[in-house]
């Protein structure tokens, strides 16, 4: 094991007491660290809400804010993946000396176990989630968390309850992530998102190669052949690179109804045939489940094991989910779609005659880059929220575009709209928080008014 960044005596301030930063404190305070936290809610409403996690261990805090005077106590301060590591306040700590780091630079060198990380812009829940079946049906005890939801600190004060880690690593993840590398880096794809965050497409890719930047002889980096930004590898990569594809000469190469890798020579195929949902694995489907071939087998998951993990896996929901089919038209569910690369990936799903549900809160995305899909797959346009504006600039002169006021509007416009053989997409390119508390929330109360329309129409 490499030094740890918290050991007894060592100040640690926590940004946030949210699922990460309660982790956070356990951990530090198993440690022995002396641990300060910062929190921006009020602080009468911070003590209802916290209080009685306080209450449980000898802990310094504030509220109503975070403050230099404060934070600059410590030695070491921990952020969640929500703080932007720009802020000013940020920038003055470490002039100040303090060391700033994410649960990823806690974790690097800890964590005895291989590592497979996966990242990218779409799809890291649905892999995350697979390989972690694959391996738990394997009979590995496996950690699945990160970005997915369980924090490594978790794994941290438990670790010798797992055989494997399995995270998901987002790109403000490995902004902070230190010196942490995977045993397997998974790279599914990259295209514009959070640039709100990111500022500019050179320095979100940036981040995204952090997950490979320190990965030594040994160990394996994964990345989708068929998306150049992916290509953009660190130079004096260390890692053995394997790719994905529906190219020829890929490690692992998608084709109609298989998938067939190439490993040191040896060929073996996973096919689809026999599914009941065969008709719902789609292109999109086929990469992710290429990536996860590859990362469990590179791992000693043998062939019929991961084949009958893919046999066995349901998809995720909100993902090209479909919902129903009212007088003639398909319902999809596609709200993790929160960015341009996921909607195009969407609608290249389809043959067309879609009417399109957008929007919601713009992440700093080119709407623009929808064009080409639109103009060759869309018929109409409904969107919603904070976005509508945009959306209308971007594309109102190639899409007839109508604006609503809420989801019931938007599935009842777009119902209006189509006849049988239509496909009816919430694909929004944005995030949910304008209108929603969350992808999930906004793909369920589309779900609902779907249902209800199918209903009302019977």
């Amino acid at each position: 094991m490499n030094e740890s960044l918290i050991y007894p005596g060592v100040k640690v301030a926590i940004m946030g007491l949210g699922v990460s930063g309660r982790a956070a404190v356990r951990y530090c305070l198993h440690c022995g660290a002396e641990v300060f936290v910062s929190d921006n809610r009020p602080e009468q409403l911070f003590l209802a809400e916290e209080g009685e996690f306080l209450a449980t261990a000898d802990i310094k805090w504030e509220a109503s804010g975070h403050s230099r005077q404060f934070l600059g106590q410590a030695e070491l301060l921990l952020v969640s993946p929500g703080v932007n590591l720009q802020l000013p306040l940020l920038k003055t700590l470490r002039d100040d000396g303090v060391v700033i780091a994410g649960e990823f630079a806690v974790a690097a060198g800890q964590i005895d176990v291989p590592v497979v990380a996966v990242s990218g812009t779409n799809g890291k829940t649905t892999v995350t989630t697979l390989i972690g079946k694959i391996f738990e049906d394997a009979g590995k005890r496996v950690f699945i968390g990160g970005n997915i939801g369980t924090p490594l600190y978790e794994y941290l004060l438990e670790p010798e309850d797992y055989d494997i880690v399995v995270a998901e690593v987002s790109s403000f993840q490995l902004e902070s992530a230190g010196d942490f590398f995977p045993d397997v880096g998974l790279l599914l794809n990259i295209s514009p998102d959070h640039l709100d965050r990111h500022i500019s497409m050179a320095k979100y890719v940036q981040a995204k190669m952090n997950l490979f930047v320190h990965q030594r002889s040994g160990t394996v980096a994964i990345i989708n052949g068929d998306d150049l930004l992916c290509s953009n590898l660190p130079p004096n990569l260390q890692s053995v690179v394997r790719t994905f594809s529906k190219k020829d000469g890929s490690t692992a190469v998608i084709s109609d109804n298989r998938i067939t890798i190439d490993v040191d020579g040896e060929k073996e195929e996973y096919i689809f045939e026999g599914r009941e949902d065969t008709d719902q694995i789609n292109d999109i489907t086929k990469m992710n489940y290429a990536a996860a071939i590859l990362a469990v087998r590179s791992q000693g998951c043998t062939h019929l094991e991961t084949q009958a993990g893919l046999n066995s896996f349901c998809p995720l929901p909100h993902r090209i989910e479909f919902v129903a089919e009212v007088n003639g038209v398909s319902y999809y569910n596609d709200s993790k779609a929160t960015n341009t690369g996921a909607v195009i990936g969407a609608l290249s799903q389809f043959r067309g005659n879609v009417i399109l549900l957008a929007g919601g809160r713009d992440k700093g995305d080119d709407f623009h880059l929808l064009k080409e899909s639109v103009v060759s797959k869309v018929k109409k346009m409904v969107v919603l929220g904070e976005a509508t504006g945009l959306l209308e600039d971007a594309l109102a002169e190639v899409v007839d575009i109508s604006p609503v006021q809420s989801m019931e509007d938007a599935v009842t416009t777009a119902a209006g709209n189509a006849v049988p053989g239509d496909v009816v997409l919430l694909s929004p390119a944005c995030a949910s928080f304008d209108m929603f508390t969350s992808y999930g929330h906004r793909g369920n109360e589309f779900k609902k008014a779907v249902l209800t329309l199918q209903t009302n129409l019977e």
